[in-house]
């Protein structure tokens, strides 16, 4: 699996891609400068079940880590991926 990161001004996502076909995507929003919202995932139909949506998530907590970022999940599968180990306390918003 690929993921692609496409980061703007005050929004971003990141791509999942299985063998060249795009199979899910999370969009985030920044609010201010050291924070992102993670608002929407979603897994492309025939991808469910294969882990994809976990990869985007932590796709963008390395992304979170490696920029001194946090993160606030609106997202509930984001959401609930994050807050229930406390793996990611250390992004958690």
């Amino acid at each position: 699996m690929e993921i692609k990161q496409f980061n703007e001004d005050k929004k971003g996502h990141f791509e999942a891609y299985v063998e060249d076909e795009k199979a899910g995507l999370m969009s985030y929003k920044w609010h201010g400068a050291d924070e992102i919202v993670i608002d929407h995932t979603e897994v492309h139909e025939g991808f469910e079940g294969k882990g994809v949506g976990k990869q985007l998530v932590l796709a963008g907590v390395e992304f979170a880590r490696s920029n001194n970022l946090k993160i606030k999940p609106t997202c509930p599968f984001a959401k609930k991926f994050l807050e229930r180990t406390s793996d990611y306390e250390d992004v958690l918003k």
